[in-house]
């Protein structure tokens, strides 16, 4: 059994109907993470689903449906941030979840995770807002650690810039 109770050996039909019905919560908590936007997360988890059910004949082992499920969600994710990337960025602040912390600092948070590259906005809301570790991400991206390693660091580093231009930008401001 799996851990969304998909006998081993059932048919993928099966395993991809229960799958769908079990997982849209976490799929969506997900897809709110990486696009930080509930509607746009909402229509990608809707996607996907979709994606998942006319590809349910490609998946070789139903006992893996949930990784298989995870990486298209993500790749689903990716390409509504790409779309995201042509036009003008209205981000939340689902990844930011500092209730203390002022609007202008979750601001400030959500200018930098918006100047990521898609794909390391989706390893940092992986990580962060889903408190994935860098295995997991690894499965549910279909990349090796290393590689979710190297875009974790280099996503740290962006956002490290991305902060102090904004800190400069502020004291510029005064």
């Amino acid at each position: 059994m799996t851990s969304v109770g998909i006998e081993v050996g059932s048919t993928v039909d099966e395993a991809v109907g229960a799958l769908l019905l079990s997982s849209l919560d976490g799929a969506y908590r997900l897809a709110t993470c990486i696009l930080r936007d509930r509607a746009a997360a909402e229509d990608a988890v809707q996607e996907a689903a979709l994606r998942a059910w006319a590809m349910r004949r490609g998946l070789r082992d139903p006992s893996r449906v949930e990784a298989w499920f995870g990486r298209i969600v993500v790749n689903t994710c990716r390409a509504e941030l790409a779309r995201q990337a042509k036009r003008p960025v209205v981000s939340g602040t689902h990844l930011y979840t500092d209730a203390d912390a002022s609007a202008e600092t979750r601001d400030e948070v959500c200018r930098a995770l918006a100047r990521l590259t898609p794909d390391e906005q989706i390893v940092v809301a992986m990580r962060y807002g889903r408190d994935m570790t860098v295995p997991q991400i690894a499965v549910h991206t279909g990349i090796r650690e290393g590689t979710v390693k190297s875009r974790l660091h280099n996503a740290q580093e962006h956002l490290r810039a991305a902060f102090e231009a904004e800190r400069r930008a502020g004291e510029v401001g005064r």
